[in-house]
């Protein structure tokens, strides 16, 4: 369990809820980004592994999602990466490793090209840069079965992308919540959510990113395919990439051992505080 669950007040007055494990602890701070239409919950398994190492780390839910508020869209990642932002100063925190998955990864991806600064090292789980030239159709098909159907139907076909047959067959009780906080999503959020994703196109810029970056994607993730992570480490340079074998996409809940791992190669290669203020 998270040390604290908090809030804290956005410059456009919306709350955002955030967990906390390691307060105060040393050895570095990480921010992790959850997947669209989750919150930061799913980050536990990684974050108490973080934390045993001595880290302070944060999993916020973004705005539209979990416990924070829920103002209505439009929305954009840029949006969405001032509000991560935003919670840096609010934490005190100059710089953090930021890692997202999926939505969150496009998350991250927003923050550090508008505010590199503010990240000390990436990490980029299940994700991309680009959904590609269909997209916004895509998405706004997604969105629109939504609300003629509900989440609730949505939910056993998103539970075979997330999780590979084996590993649900195994974890019934972690998959069916999982699907209780899919299903329990605001609708207008997620449908302006699915739009935000549609509309993402963060390929530009990738190039300057400076900063240690590790890129991790599930062998079998057809969300966003091993392709997808490739294009991101042709675009990152110096980048790593790992594909976890038989693993879907939500591998931060199926693999949080190599989520993790992930993580802490990143911090061994984080250059110390004085030397990144001069970046």
């Amino acid at each position: 369990m998270p040390d604290s669950i908090s809030k804290t007040v956005l410059p456009d007055g919306l709350q955002l809820a955030y967990r906390r494990w390691g307060t105060g602890q040393a050895a570095g701070q990480a921010l992790l980004i959850h997947p669209l239409a989750l919150d930061g919950s799913l980050w536990a398994p990684v974050a108490e592994r973080l934390a045993e190492k001595g880290f302070d780390v944060v999993a916020p839910d973004c705005r539209g999602h979990g416990q924070s508020g829920k103002a209505p869209g439009p929305y954009s990642v840029q949006q969405f990466g001032s509000d991560m932002e935003a919670l840096l100063d609010h934490l005190g925190w100059e710089d953090a490793i930021v890692a997202g998955c999926s939505m969150g990864g496009c998350v991250a991806q927003a923050l550090a090209l508008a505010a590199p600064r503010r990240l000390a090292g990436l990490v980029l789980v299940d994700t991309t840069a680009w959904y590609g030239p269909e997209a916004p159709r895509n998405w706004g098909e997604r969105a629109d079965k939504a609300r003629t159907e509900g989440l609730a139907a949505m939910s056993g076909f998103q539970a075979t992308r997330w999780f590979s047959d084996a590993w649900r067959a195994a974890n019934p009780g972690i998959v069916a919540n999982v699907t209780e906080i899919f299903v329990a999503n605001d609708l207008a959020c997620y449908a302006a959510s699915c739009g935000m994703l549609g509309n993402a196109d963060l390929r530009e810029g990738l190039e300057h990113v400076t900063v240690p970056t590790n890129v991790i994607v599930g062998e079998e993730d057809y969300a966003t395919p091993v392709s997808a992570s490739e294009d991101l480490v042709r675009r990152i340079p110096g980048a790593t990439l790992a594909v976890l074998p038989g693993a879907r996409h939500l591998t931060l809940v199926e693999c949080p051992d190599a989520v993790a791992t992930a993580l802490l190669d990143v911090a061994s290669l984080v250059a110390p505080a004085p030397d990144r203020r001069r970046r």
